[in-house]
């Protein structure tokens, strides 16, 4: 940028050139240019290739300082800004100038990450994934008529008649880039309610859930009823089953409908519980329970299947059932479950 900065110098080429960077990206905003525009200008202006990403569509722009589409091998960014929206980052702009970044590239890219925004608020449809908690609670709620619910869904930037699927979600990455990854095309809206977040969209991939979240997911149609299904499948997901379809649950779904209390003074429930204090003895329980057999319980732990095969006797003591009987992998595993649902039970408000 030291070019860019000479030629627009005056007494201080610095200030002098910052001030019509300035001035340059107000004049493209009053003009509401488009995204190829503005690559266009900025990487004229910045005499180097210019680069533009939208997370929610994977857009991509990058232009190169004659106003032609950039190689298609790309260089490796020189700087780096975010674009945001309503406090979210929705993409991403770059500079790729071979050599050290200029003097004025952080300022061009801050500017031009603004610009960008603008255009995005203008001309793209549902600008961004963060939703008002509000709508998507009324939206989900089985207690909102439907002429409400409609407007909610309306008001998110869905389409009337269009199913909306539900997930409910835990995860370390922020809600908005959990939104992203498993919508990048569709129509996409997400919430905290409660402890859990909350996502709407009309076509899911959960194959692009990130590694370390958990996700329960509901069958498509009307919101209210996908989330309920959803909320319930993200009580039977665990580290051996992070991502779980409410449809596959099948019959193992009626243990979520059970009163916490009932379930809490089950004695099964109960042992469980007490085994729960040695975290080794519940992993061996689980495993077995997961797998139905002996030895490949063993090959998940890492342990001979006669370490199993004793770990498992001294377990069945403790739990009162033998599980080397017929029933008794069934037995343990639902009152496992069930444990399970009641660390997990959802508050009233979600």
């Amino acid at each position: 940028m030291e070019a860019l900065a000479v030629r627009l110098s005056g007494l201080d080429p610095y200030v002098d050139g910052a001030m019509r960077i300035v001035a340059f990206y107000d004049t493209l905003m009053r003009r509401r240019v488009d995204l190829p525009a503005l690559g266009r200008a900025s990487a004229a202006l910045a005499e180097c290739v210019v680069g533009l990403r939208l997370h929610g569509t994977g857009r991509v722009v990058r232009v190169a300082p004659d106003g032609r589409p950039a190689p298609a091998l790309p260089a490796p960014a020189s700087t780096t800004v975010p674009i945001t929206l309503d406090e979210e980052e929705i993409g991403t702009v770059w500079l790729e100038r071979p050599g050290p970044a200029g003097p004025l590239d952080e300022l061009l890219l801050d500017r031009l990450a603004l610009a960008a925004a603008g255009v995005v608020e203008r001309y793209g449809p549902a600008r961004t994934t963060m939703a008002d908690p509000a709508l998507v609670e009324l939206a989900i709620s089985a207690d909102a008529d439907e002429a409400d619910r409609a407007r909610a869904l309306r008001l998110l930037g869905f389409a009337a008649g269009v199913p909306v699927r539900v997930l409910a979600v835990r995860s370390p990455l922020p809600l908005d880039r959990v939104g992203t990854l498993v919508c990048p095309a569709g129509p996409v809206k997400a919430a905290l309610v409660g402890d859990v977040g909350v996502v709407l969209a009309t076509a899911l991939d959960p194959a692009r859930l990130p590694a370390d979240a958990r996700a329960g997911i509901g069958a498509a149609g009307g919101p209210d009823r996908s989330w309920r299904q959803a909320r319930a499948a993200l009580r039977f997901t665990g580290p051996r089953e992070p991502v779980v379809h409410y449809a596959d649950l099948g019959a193992l779904a009626l243990l979520a409908e059970l009163p916490e209390e009932a379930v809490r003074d089950n004695p099964d429930v109960a042992a469980i519980a007490r085994l729960a204090a040695d975290p080794h003895d519940l992993e061996t329980l689980d495993a077995y329970c997961a797998t139905g057999s002996l030895r490949r319980a063993a090959e998940i732990l890492h342990l001979h299947h006669s370490s199993v095969s004793r770990r498992l006797e001294h377990i069945g003591r403790s739990l009162g059932m033998d599980l080397t009987a017929p029933g008794g992998p069934l037995r343990a595993r639902l009152a496992l479950t069930a444990w399970r649902l009641l660390a997990d039970a959802p508050s009233p408000t979600a």
